[in-house]
């Protein structure tokens, strides 16, 4: 591997770990800004289904940050464990664990979630955005699809 491939997946780790920061700190705009334009959101029917486009992303999240989905609790999204391949110059795949916690005082259930988040990257004007990504839920509901076949 080159220090230039090393250095793509060190972008995309810090654009992936911006998103746990955005989404957890309620900064929409920023969240928004990390998916290209024709991004899908693949989160099953517990979540709406897949979310088409910039413009169905920004709702979706606006509701689950400030409307009618939004949890009762404070929410912190921890990410690790990732494995990037570079499929080109301009493409790639990544996968990581998830792990949801309830940071609320006194909360009778801190752990939320288990997951793997399966994404794919594209590099847009220099940056690297997500393009599509999906959760592989395992705890506490269970709807595992593995490894994408395909990177588009």
């Amino acid at each position: 591997m080159t220090i230039e491939e090393l250095l793509e997946i060190e972008a995309i780790k810090q654009m992936r770990h911006l998103y746990s920061h955005y989404y957890d700190g309620n900064k929409l705009d920023e969240l928004v800004s990390l998916f290209t334009d024709d991004a899908i959101c693949e989160f099953g029917p517990n979540f709406g289904g897949d979310w088409v486009g910039k413009d169905q992303i920004r709702a979706r999240y606006h509701d689950f940050l400030y409307g009618s989905g939004r949890l009762e609790h404070s929410q912190m999204h921890a990410v690790t464990n990732p494995w990037i391949r570079l499929i080109d110059k301009d493409t790639a795949n990544g996968r990581w664990y998830q792990l949801n916690l309830n940071v609320s005082p006194g909360a009778p259930k801190p752990l939320t979630l288990f997951g793997v988040y399966d994404d794919v990257y594209k590099k847009v004007d220099g940056a690297w955005k997500i393009h599509r990504t999906r959760i592989d839920f395992l705890w506490p509901t269970r709807e595992f699809y593995g490894l994408r076949d395909t990177f588009d």
